[in-house]
């Protein structure tokens, strides 16, 4: 994931700052109807302005204030943000030491589809009554989206997530039942699939392909089968394909290269968050233990 940052608030947005430290705004390129903004302001930050998009967000740090369908509303660290498509709003720092925070846009043309594939049916787009809550699967759903790159499986399980999210958030907790129908010899291709090909990453489309399922569909299949989105399941292989590598004693760069990732640095996020330690940690640990092993202590 690639951010661009910028003394200025983008395209339709104005800002002014006050005081005497900067305000800065870093964003993605938008990819398959997702677009990831993060922001720090001192004072205030966005005149009204109104998205064609969801944006779903966490605040920081700070306190973030805004006016939104006729009242002030304000977010503290830990809380979610949850815009509704083209409804005014605006943006300020509701202290002198201003707020940061992270936001996901998203068309709600794919929120709709993820909820026809979790419901099983056409269903309204979900409005959440509170604009600002504690809404754990959107928060989780934010705080996944920063951390991995947007691959195209990636962006599918964060579109049933926040899909999830936002049924669980709507007025007067009015959410429909979630399908439990699933195709098993689909998910099976899927499957394997991913088995075979773990040490690239691997497109929606061809998935849909190979199992007759739209992406969200298999998405919500897939976890109900297996536990677990494609996306997650695909990174756990390869991260599987890299540890065996490393018990083969390959260094470490042409360990990340050979099982896909984009970087050693992303390669070592994924594995310390897989597996709690570094890569260069654990192999220094399994040197230890197998002599261990070898000298009859453990």
């Amino acid at each position: 994931m690639r951010f661009k940052e910028s003394k200025s608030a983008g395209a339709g947005l104005e800002r002014s700052c006050h005081g005497t430290v900067s305000s800065w705004i870093a964003s993605t390129t938008p990819t398959e109807g997702v677009e990831l903004f993060r922001a720090w302001f001192a004072g205030e930050a966005y005149q009204k302005h109104r998205h064609d998009t969801y944006a779903i967000g966490v605040t920081d740090s700070g306190v973030q204030v805004f006016d939104y369908r006729g009242s002030v509303h304000a977010s503290t660290p830990g809380r979610v943000v949850v815009l509704y498509p083209d409804e005014v709003h605006d943006g300020r720092a509701g202290t002198r030491e201003g707020f940061g925070y992270r936001i996901v846009y998203v068309k709600p043309a794919l929120v709709a589809e993820a909820v026809l594939a979790l419901c099983g049916r056409p269903y309204p787009l979900p409005f959440v009554s509170d604009p600002v809550s504690t809404n754990a699967t959107l928060s989780q759903s934010v705080e996944e989206a920063f951390r991995v790159p947007l691959e195209s499986l990636a962006i599918d399980s964060l579109i049933v997530d926040l899909a999830r999210g936002l049924m669980a958030g709507q007025r007067n907790g009015a959410k429909p039942g979630t399908s439990r129908r699933v195709d098993v010899p689909a998910v099976a291709r899927a499957r394997q699939f991913l088995d075979a090909e773990k040490t690239r990453v691997v497109h929606s489309t061809e998935l849909e392909s190979i199992t007759g399922l739209t992406r969200y569909d298999l998405a919500r299949q897939f976890r109900i089968m297996l536990g677990t989105s494609p996306h997650r399941y695909l990174l756990m292989r390869r991260l599987e394909f890299a540890r065996e590598r490393i018990h083969r004693e390959r260094p470490l760069v042409e360990v990340a290269c050979d099982a896909g990732f984009a970087d050693q640095a992303h390669f070592t996020r994924a594995f310390k968050s897989a597996f709690g330690l570094t890569p260069a940690r654990y192999r220094a640990l399994r040197k230890v233990s197998g002599r261990r092993l070898i000298g009859g202590r453990a």
